[in-house]
């Protein structure tokens, strides 16, 4: 019997600094989707201090290098990033410009990918705002955002010393999104119904 091959997903997201809220809350993420069988992969923290993306040099720096071939290689994708003035992060916009290096590949960008999306900030308006732009920003990529995004309010206490989420609202929007992601997988992974399109002829008048 031939095993079927595990989704692999990457997260992204983060601050530079190693343990931050929103890298926690995107590791929750990534732990829901590898409890149903996923491959997963972290992009956080000092990774993701890249070099600012410049289109019209092709040397890539090896973080950069890094990102690109795994979310080349990726079956769905988490995004998680504070909120800046009600947007992401320079440092994730930074990071996810270099995606524009995928224009000229077979699967352009983020086409046909599940991206599951964590927006964390110290109140609900910079949360839900900054939400909103990651998904505008995933379609903008060809992306498949999940009908569930994670919007956390960091104001409040929502983790603990171990990093694990002891607010159950936050908890469920966090494996929410992880599963959906791991869901949509398994939907592409499964083979579609092929769809005869009648010939003009058949066509009543």
């Amino acid at each position: 019997m031939t095993q079927k091959k595990r989704p692999f997903i990457v997260g992204v997201g983060g601050t530079t600094r190693a343990g931050s809220s929103t890298e926690k809350a995107l590791k929750i993420s990534l732990a829901a989707a590898q409890a149903q069988g996923a491959e997963v992969a972290l992009i956080a923290g000092p990774e993701l201090d890249l070099p600012m993306y410049n289109p019209s040099t092709p040397e890539r720096a090896p973080g950069a290098e890094r990102l690109l071939t795994l979310l080349r290689r990726c079956d769905g994708v988490i995004l998680a990033s504070p909120a800046y003035h009600g947007s992401i992060s320079g440092l994730m916009k930074n990071t996810l410009d270099y995606v524009a290096d995928m224009q000229e590949d077979d699967r352009v960008y983020f086409d046909g990918v599940a991206v599951g999306l964590i927006a964390t900030a110290g109140g609900w308006q910079g949360a839900v705002q900054t939400l909103a732009t990651m998904r505008t920003i995933v379609h903008a990529l060809r992306g498949w955002p999940t009908p569930m995004g994670a919007a956390l309010n960091t104001a409040l206490p929502l983790f603990d010393a171990n990093g694990q989420c002891t607010d159950l609202s936050s908890k469920f929007q966090l494996e929410t999104v992880g599963q959906q992601v791991m869901q949509f997988c398994r939907m592409c992974s499964s083979p579609m119904p092929s769809v005869v399109m009648p010939s003009p002829s058949s066509q009543s008048v």
